[in-house]
């Protein structure tokens, strides 16, 4: 069983920033893909990034790219997304996720954590 948990969000104005922590517990964390995705009301939940259990393979969104950094700390098994120049549209509950195989597809990401709300405002 895998536990993961979000925090940071919060309220922040347009091209502000927020860093989003994911503490993970109950596997060996450092074996693991880590990836952060969105969900807005009425939408589909999308793919944010992913970071790959050495941190030689990060890869982003084109929506996030240049703006957010995803980064990880495998002693401590937690991952970090920092959010950098927000905008009004990335107002989203942000997740992180588990999963054993590098993708973008939620559906194979295993474990997730309860979330957590990013409201930017203008």
């Amino acid at each position: 069983q895998v536990q993961l948990v979000e925090s940071g969000g919060g309220l922040v104005q347009a091209g502000g920033s927020l860093r989003l922590s994911c503490a993970a517990s109950g596997r060996t964390f450092s074996k693991y893909f880590m990836g952060w995705f969105r969900q807005s009301p009425g939408k589909e939940r999308e793919f944010v990034g992913r970071i790959s259990p050495n941190v030689n393979s990060i890869y982003y969104a084109d929506s996030v790219k240049g703006r957010f950094t995803i980064s990880r700390d495998n002693a401590g098994s937690t991952v970090v997304l920092q959010m950098n120049s927000l905008k009004l549209e990335d107002t989203a509950v942000y997740y992180c996720a588990i999963s054993s195989v590098p993708t973008s597809r939620s559906t194979l990401y295993g474990y997730w954590g309860q979330g957590t709300q990013v409201t930017v405002s203008s």
